[in-house]
């Protein structure tokens, strides 16, 4: 149960909350954030109870609460228009809070979009109408997940009008920055003042009048952002310099102040909006990789439909060079699939019946034929899309502050700017000096900057880790494998190939074959990787394989069931200790085992059959030849590593030297996964898990960071914080990599947006800066930060195309 808490003021508050809410009857746990004044509360033995009760004794405890919701919240994504700053941020996030069932709203300036958590469904007009009396412009996003993002940059609504303005603007300014710049020089020349009039009123009152309309909407609502900063400093400057031309005071003219300001906010903006398309620029290809259209055949022929129709077990034609529409699974054809902005891979991949393709990869030369197995937002592809723009859209815990302090910035500033006139006029310093501080404080201090410091540098540090194919869940994820320092990988399927063979076999006595075509028959009921390769084996050398009843899973052991009449058990050691066989025996075939050619260090399964030890079978899977390199990247950046695998010492310990692990552990159950990454946690180790399958679940989710192989199951990726599109393990230090990178971006400007305010602010109180020069700061601080997040675009991760 999520409850509104309102009233708090410091940690103190907060916790003063948890402890009235963990006091009441029936609540197991209750947790508060002050930033976002939120609780949410847990009942005990997962029961519901009195919510009109939590909301009664926050209340009365002097904090005024109300419920916002019980079951999970569903998202509501919108797109926002007429932002500029952190402060619009921040107003737009409480407009759309104080909508009752509102459980969050989290609004990202550089993607211009909201996300709102509702508590029940229906709420979208009265969170449209919300922005819209905030001051705002608003619309429900596509119903398609990231369909606004994908149209969003290619071709903004008034990307042309806007830059058709900067030329107006630009060319009006010209001639009075020409003017500043003789004046500078000591040459003397000076326009008419009547000209410089004719020059800056049109780019005042019409390429500025986007000022005045932002700052009137602004001052409406009683929250002024920046657009009243440049509206108040412009205007000072322009309607001062009117006085001194019609003669009602004298001084110089500071026309050339106001236009060029108008024209360097309107570049900086002009600017700031292609580098903000810039930085989203790798969801929009994502997006841009789906085909609106596929050939699909129906009744005995070929039909050229919507994509979006296209149904499960459709058979789907996919001719040469063609980009596939959806997921599914080759029925026909040979070809080379182009997978590189999908998985990061840098070259094509061959691809044969059975195998399955990923909707938006290139076919190459061949012919395919291809049986849906999923489509529209089911498909590979929209997951992947939900997933980036879900990190996208999430804020780091330092952006909450900064929020806060944007909320109150202009007011702050406004103040400083009205101190210092005042100051300069009381120390006899006149009108036009102490209008010019003013001015030049109202023109430097910009919250744009600090409102873009952590959003753009998130996009473009996600968008280039999505390209390289690794998918970071949200900021959590990325601030948790900045600071890893030991990293535990599965074996199969992680470190090897995941596609084991038989390589030996013995019975223990009868017939070898029987014992195999037994086992293979029983393991039909698994999807275990050394299960589907028994079966292979076995079914290769033309043995029918006969039906399985009563089939059992025993996690981390083995199967069971029975298979023509008999009682059959196939898996580890622990298992046929279970079954009542003797640990002698057990002994005694795995050395017979070890004998067989090519069957020393490979994995061994047992077979029993009813309760008697029938036989043993070697599996060898191939080492990724990426393995050795991938650990070897971490050891470089003092990383300890470690393999936890279900397989005996012999094959541990082999893979372990070939790849070069610190240390491994066999015989490991799910549940010991899960414990060993928890006693790791325990010793002060901050861990990430790599796995890829069900059995590795529980360990992913313990670890601190959670990193599953796409190719894995879905389960492991559910579980994971961050995803790797292709099987290559040196993506697991690039997910690292980036993850600091991007963090460290974040710092960086997050501390120069708040120095640039720190440093400007008193030099302009001080009358040493031109209020022009203070436009143009002003007007770059914004491009500054964004550009600096830029530069993660060019990150690249090994393998990537």
């Amino acid at each position: 149960m999520r409850l509104s808490v309102s009233g708090m003021s410091c940690a103190g508050c907060a916790s003063r909350v948890e402890s009235v809410l963990r006091d009441l009857p029936g609540v197991e746990s209750a947790a508060v954030n002050l930033a976002l004044e939120r609780a949410e509360v847990r009942w005990a033995d997962g029961g519901d109870g009195d919510a009109g009760a939590l909301a009664d004794a926050v209340t009365a405890a002097g904090y005024p609460s109300r419920v916002v919701g019980g079951e999970a919240a569903q998202p509501v994504v919108l797109e926002v228009a007429g932002m500029s700053c952190a402060g619009c941020v921040s107003r737009v996030e409480s407009a759309l809070s104080a909508v009752d069932g509102v459980v969050s709203a989290s609004v990202n300036l550089a993607l211009e979009r909201a996300e709102v958590a509702v508590a029940r469904p229906g709420l979208a007009p009265a969170l449209v109408d919300a922005v819209q009396q905030a001051g705002y412009r608003a619309q429900v996003a596509g119903s398609e997940r990231g369909q606004a993002s994908a149209e969003a940059g290619a071709a903004e609504p008034g990307a042309g009008r806007e830059t058709l303005w900067l030329v107006f603007s630009a060319l009006l300014t010209a001639p009075l920055l020409l003017q500043m710049a003789a004046m500078a020089t000591g040459a003397g020349w000076r326009l008419p003042p009547l000209a410089e009039l004719a020059l800056a009123a049109p780019v005042q009152f019409l390429a500025g009048a986007r000022f005045y309309r932002g700052a009137w909407q602004s001052l409406r609502h009683r929250a002024p952002g920046m657009d009243v900063l440049v509206a108040l400093g412009t205007s000072a400057a322009f309607f001062y310099s009117l006085a001194v031309v019609v003669g009602l005071t004298g001084g110089h003219l500071y026309f050339e102040a106001a236009a060029v300001i108008v024209t360097l906010v309107l570049l900086g903006k002009w600017l700031e909006a292609r580098a903000r398309r810039g930085a989203g620029a790798a969801l929009r290809e994502l997006m841009a990789l789906r085909p609106d259209t596929a050939v699909v055949e129906r009744d005995g022929a070929e039909q050229r439909v919507a994509a979006a129709d296209v149904r499960p077990d459709d058979v789907v034609i996919v001719r040469p060079g063609e980009r596939i529409a959806v997921d599914g699974e080759i029925l026909s054809g040979e070809s080379e699939v182009d997978e590189a902005l999908i998985t990061g891979e840098s070259m094509p991949v061959p691809r044969v019946p059975g195998d399955r393709v990923t909707g938006g990869a290139v076919n190459g030369s061949g012919l395919l034929r291809v049986r849906c197995t999923a489509a529209g937002d089911d498909s590979r592809l929209a997951r992947i899309v939900a997933l980036v723009e879900d990190a996208q859209m999430r804020k780091a815990p330092v952006q909450r502050l900064v929020d806060r302090v944007a909320a109150v910035f202009v007011p702050v500033v406004v103040g400083v700017a009205v101190l210092t006139f005042a100051g300069w006029w009381l120390s006899g310093a006149g009108l036009e000096a102490s209008l010019v501080a003013a001015v030049a404080v109202l023109v430097i201090a910009c919250p744009c900057a600090l409102g873009l410091a952590t959003p753009t540098a998130l996009v473009a540090g996600t968008g280039a880790a999505a390209r390289a194919g690794i998918l970071i869940r949200d900021i959590q994820a990325l601030e948790r494998a900045a600071g890893v320092d030991t990293v535990v990988f599965d074996k199969t399927g992680t470190l090897t190939v995941g596609r084991p063979r038989v390589v030996a076999s013995v019975a223990a006595d009868g017939s070898r074959q029987d014992m195999l075509a037994l086992a293979a028959a029983l393991q039909q009921g698994s999807e275990h990787p050394l299960a589907r390769a028994l079966v292979r084996h076995v079914q290769d050398a033309g043995t029918a394989l006969a039906p399985v009843d009563g089939f059992r899973n025993h996690a981390g052991a083995g199967v069971s069931g029975r298979v023509s009449g008999h009682e059959v058990a196939v898996g580890t050691a622990a298992l046929m200790t279970r079954a009542g066989i003797d640990g002698q025996d057990v002994t005694a075939l795995l050395a017979r085992l070890d004998d067989v050619e090519g069957a020393s260090g490979a994995t061994a399964a047992l077979v029993a059959v009813d309760g008697r030890l029938a036989g043993a079978v070697a599996f060898a899977d191939e080492v990724r030849p990426e393995s050795r390199p991938a650990v070897a990247a971490l050891a470089a950046r003092g990383l300890h590593t470690l393999l936890l695998t279900g397989d005996n010492a012999r094959t541990a310990e082999a893979i372990a030297t070939a790849v070069g692990v610190d240390d491994w552990q066999a015989q490991v159950s799910p549940e010991d996964k899960q414990a060993r990454v928890v006693a790791l946690s325990r010793d002060g180790r901050r861990v990430a898990m790599v796995g890829d399958g069900v059995n590795d679940a529980p360990a992913l989710a313990a670890a601190e960071l959670g990193i599953a192989m796409g190719e894995g199951t879905d389960v492991a990726m559910e579980t994971a914080g961050i995803t790797l599109m292709r099987p290559d393990p040196r993506l697991v230090a690039a997910s690292l990599e980036v993850s600091k990178a991007t963090l460290r971006t974040i710092r960086q400007n997050l501390f120069w947006a708040f120095v640039y305010n720190v440093i400007g602010i008193p030099v302009a109180a001080a009358g040493l800066l031109n209020p022009a020069f203070a436009g143009a700061a002003m007007a770059m601080s914004s491009v500054c930060v964004v550009s600096n997040s830029l530069r993660l675009r060019r990150w690249r991760a090994p393998g990537e195309g």
